[in-house]
């Protein structure tokens, strides 16, 4: 079994990084195999509404980060999505690749556990938390649960090492998954 985890950070070992790297960590304790794809910094296509999905099976802009969560997903028995906390938001960048994932290749996708991380400063986790789910419930995708919302604390690099409570959530994360 495989877990592919995103990092939907522009900082490819962030918090968002650590968060997700800890939920890796329970699932290989488990005997899951993990994979973390970050987005990277560049600009992310977002989707134009174009159709054209529906004709080509697969998204009509063809940039390499899109291409590598396809096929990845394909691959995934399990997916767990982070997110940084922006304005009470997703990453706009995480978003835009979410959207054109999601509506050109939900049949890589559905009945496939998923999860959804927030990391923030203070508040907004769990609108980011929300927003995130939205892509698995809407895609037949059962939501894999901790014992809190899953959710880190952190602003500034490395801070989200600093949560006790927000690590032992990724953990119990990580266990439920697998």
């Amino acid at each position: 079994m495989k877990v592919l985890l995103i990092n939907g950070s522009p900082r490819g070992k962030g918090n968002t990084y650590i968060a997700l790297s800890e939920v890796a960590s329970a699932l290989e304790g488990c005997g899951i195999e993990t994979e973390i794809i970050s987005i990277g910094a560049k600009a992310v296509q977002g989707c134009i509404a174009c159709n054209k999905c529906m004709e080509l099976g697969r998204c009509a802009f063809q940039d390499k980060l899109y291409n590598t969560v396809r096929e990845k997903i394909q691959d995934a028995d399990g997916l767990v999505v982070g997110s940084p906390t922006y304005y009470a938001g997703p990453n706009g960048s995480l978003c835009a690749l979410l959207d054109r994932v999601f509506y050109s290749s939900s049949q890589y996708l559905k009945y496939k556990p998923a999860a959804a991380i927030a990391v923030c400063r203070r508040g907004g986790a769990s609108a980011t938390f929300d927003r995130l789910n939205k892509y698995f419930t809407i895609t037949n995708m059962p939501v894999v649960p901790s014992q809190y919302w899953n959710s880190v604390h952190g602003r500034l690099p490395g801070e989200a090492a600093q949560d006790g409570e927000g690590l032992q959530t990724m953990r119990t994360l990580g266990r439920n998954m697998a």
